[in-house]
């Protein structure tokens, strides 16, 4: 259980699985897992596909974490003043708008400007992982404000998923959704004091009826996650995001990106490929890391120093590995290019290979960082 709460770990088997998918989808086997992933499953009344029971059923677990998360951070950690969450804030806010006019222009001509939202996601999961992979001996500072911006980060896609993605959405389920969702906090919090399985198991029931409602609205059904994450009291929230993590990094997130990525390459010439394709595989590596060292650094001039104590150097580090969206990424091109498959495949791919390069391109600026910085305090030992 330890070693699947790694960072390194866990975000090597996210990258596994992907390249899983991507390998399998591509073999013999494809047609048959990506007809497998069509199937649909009636449960309790709900009747999925197994690609939609895992995005939208599922993936409502990692974003639960997330939730938890983003409510520590902003009540006992690094975000839980104005001005320490000012500097990340400025650099998250510049990590979102240029991606995504980045993407509006290079599709503008295309009339494909539907995936701006794509580009602007950082993988928390991975992003960290990276981190601990190549970062050894680096300031924890990095860590610090990158867990931070990241966070944040998800905030902004957390939000974009719900306005941008919903469309008609039923009020009487979500009114009922609303009332679950109240019950759900009064009775965690009832929880919290007195604990018992009896308790617990009337949790999971709002929790998964909460889920159902969020569904049935026509919100996409992770926000469920959310939303029991931020109502949820910190203390049982983080014990339970302790029992989850494991199953979030070993099966959910793996589960989530082996399924996303069964995707069939397109043989297409490099001239046939879509405008959306070469958007986001440029604004995913190349707007993040523009859109965050530009938002760090004016962060550091508005704060003199921006209060968390970065370097130039250390914002471009950060910004580098901002650039590897994955998982929300993924999601976002399920999401924007829905019902249509041959863009929604190129888009996946582009995701990919636009997280591979932000991936190669942090790992070889961390590991000549990390190596100075050991190298300097060697010498300041000595």
């Amino acid at each position: 259980m330890n070693r699947l709460r790694s960072e390194r770990f866990s975000a090597s088997l996210l990258l596994g699985a992907a390249v899983l998918g991507l390998l399998l989808a591509n073999t013999a086997l494809g047609p048959w897992l990506i007809g497998l992933q069509g199937t649909h499953l009636g449960v309790a009344g709900f009747d999925l596909s197994v690609g939609h029971w895992i995005s939208d059923g599922l993936l409502a677990v990692f974003f639960f974490i997330v939730a938890v998360e983003l409510k520590q951070e902003m009540t006992t950690g690094e975000l839980n003043s104005v001005r320490r969450a000012l500097h990340p804030a400025i650099a998250a806010l510049g990590g979102v708008i240029i991606p995504a006019g980045l993407y509006l222009l290079l599709t503008s001509s295309s009339g494909e400007t539907g995936g701006w939202p794509i580009p602007t996601a950082t993988d928390i999961a991975f992003a960290v992982g990276v981190l601990a992979m190549f970062g050894r001996g680096l300031p924890s500072r990095i860590r610090v404000f990158l867990l931070a911006l990241a966070v944040l980060d998800d905030l902004v896609a957390i939000l974009i998923i719900a306005v941008f993605f919903t469309a008609d959405p039923d009020l009487l389920a979500l009114g009922f959704a609303a009332l679950s969702l109240l019950a759900f906090a009064i009775l965690s919090r009832i929880f919290a004091r007195r604990g018992g399985p009896i308790l617990g198991g009337a949790l999971i029931l709002l929790a998964v009826l909460t889920w159902g409602l969020v569904y049935q609205s026509g919100v996409h059904a992770t926000i469920a996650g959310v939303l029991l994450g931020l109502v949820m009291p910190a203390l049982p929230a983080q014990r339970l995001t302790h029992r989850l993590e494991p199953f979030s990094n070993g099966l959910v997130l793996p589960l989530f990106a082996f399924s996303a990525t069964l995707v069939m390459i397109p043989q297409l010439p490099v001239s046939e490929l879509s405008a959306p394709f070469w958007a986001i595989l440029i604004a995913l590596p190349v707007g993040k890391l523009l859109g965050i060292t530009a938002g760090g650094l004016l962060g550091s001039a508005v704060m003199r120093g921006g209060g968390s104590g970065m370097r130039p150097g250390e914002i471009v580090l950060v910004a580098l590995l901002g650039g590897i969206g994955f998982t929300v990424s993924l999601l976002m091109t399920e999401l924007a290019f829905t019902g249509d498959g041959p863009l929604k495949d190129q888009g996946i791919l582009a995701v990919l290979l636009g997280s591979l390069l932000a991936v190669i391109a942090s790992a070889i600026a961390l590991t000549l960082a990390a190596r100075r910085a050991r190298r300097t305090a060697s010498i300041t030992r000595g």
